[in-house]
C-alpha cells in the first residue's frame, strides 16, 4: 500500500511544484542585468539575489516584505564546461522542482538582481564555502511532502508578522528546502561567518531597536530560518553594483531631453546656413 501511495503523492507533488513555478504575466525588470558586466563583477562566494516572477516568488516576497525572492550562489569556473558545448554553469541554486542544481549566469539576464559579498572572506574559507555548495549538487526536494508546498498557494496568507519567517522555514528537513537562502546560510555557517548581528545592549555595539526586532534576530540562529533579504540586510555582506565597479561618469549619460535640445540646435543651425 505504501508504494502506490508514495507514487500518487509524488505525482501530485510534481503537479503542485509545476504550478508554483508558473511565471506571472506582466513582469518587467527596472534594471535588467547585463550578463557580461555581471560576470566581470562577480567573485566566487558571492550571493546573487533575484527578484523572481514565479507564483512562489510572490508569496516569498510578501512573507519577507522584500524585493528579493530567490538567492543563487556564484562558484565562478569551479564547474566544468558541459560536454555539449553549452554555457558553463556558474551559479548553484535550490529550486522547488529541481532541487540543488548548477545553472548558467544567463538564466537571470532579464531579472532585477543584487550582488552580496561577504566582507573580509579569506581565500581558504571561500574555497570551503564553494566546495560545500558543490557537494550539495543533486539534493532533491521531497515532492511527496505536499503540505510543505500548499502553503505557497496563498498569495497573501493571513499570517501574523512574527510567524512569517517560521512559515517559510516549515518543512521536514534538508530534502525539503524550498527557500534557496537556507542552504547558502548553512554553507557560511560551516566557516562560522555571521550573517545577522548578535543581540546586545552594550554601548557602542549593534543593537536591535525594538522588541519585535530583537525576537526576530534571536530566532535567526538555525540556517533554515534565513531568507534572501537577510544577506541584503546583513552588516557583514557588501552590496556590489556592477555598473559602478568599472568606472561611472554621470556626464556621459545620454538624457532624452539633452538629445532633443542638441537635435533642435543642429536643425536651427542647418536652416541658418541655408539662408
Amino acid at each position: 500500500m505504501t508504494a502506490p501511495r508514495d507514487r500518487l503523492l509524488d505525482r501530485l507533488g510534481r503537479w503542485l511544484a509545476g504550478r508554483l513555478q508558473d511565471e506571472s504575466s506582466g513582469y518587467e525588470p527596472y534594471t535588467p542585468s547585463d550578463a557580461l558586466t555581471l560576470r566581470r563583477a562577480l567573485e566566487p562566494g558571492d550571493i546573487l539575489l533575484i527578484e523572481g516572477n514565479q507564483k512562489i516568488s510572490a508569496v516569498i516576497k510578501y512573507l519577507t516584505q522584500s524585493t528579493w525572492s530567490h538567492a543563487a550562489f556564484y562558484v565562478g569556473d569551479a564547474l566544468p564546461v558541459p560536454v555539449d558545448g553549452s554555457e558553463r554553469p556558474r551559479l548553484i541554486e535550490v529550486t522547488l522542482g529541481e532541487g540543488c542544481v548548477a545553472v548558467p549566469l544567463s538564466r537571470y539576464r532579464t531579472y532585477n538582481t543584487r550582488i552580496c559579498r561577504a566582507s573580509g572572506l579569506t581565500p581558504e574559507d571561500r574555497d570551503k564555502v564553494v566546495a560545500f555548495m558543490i557537494g550539495k549538487l543533486g539534493l532533491k526536494y521531497d515532492l511527496k511532502n505536499i503540505f510543505d508546498m500548499l502553503r505557497f498557494f496563498l498569495p497573501a496568507p493571513p499570517v501574523p508578522v512574527r510567524w512569517r519567517r517560521r512559515m517559510l522555514a516549515f518543512g521536514s528537513g534538508d530534502p525539503t528546502r524550498a527557500i534557496c537562502s537556507t542552504l547558502i546560510a548553512e554553507a557560511y555557517g560551516e566557516i562560522r561567518y555571521p550573517i545577522l548581528p548578535e543581540i546586545t545592549r552594550a554601548p557602542g555595539r549593534a543593537s536591535a531597536q525594538s522588541n519585535y526586532m530583537r525576537r526576530e534576530i534571536l530566532h535567526i540562529r538555525h540556517h533554515s530560518l534565513y531568507t534572501p533579504r537577510d544577506f541584503d540586510l546583513s552588516p557583514f555582506f557588501r552590496i556590489v553594483k556592477p555598473t559602478l565597479e568599472y568606472g561611472f561618469d554621470y556626464r556621459a549619460v545620454a538624457w532624452e531631453d539633452k538629445a532633443s535640445t542638441e537635435a533642435a540646435a543642429a536643425k536651427a543651425g542647418a536652416i541658418a546656413s541655408d539662408t
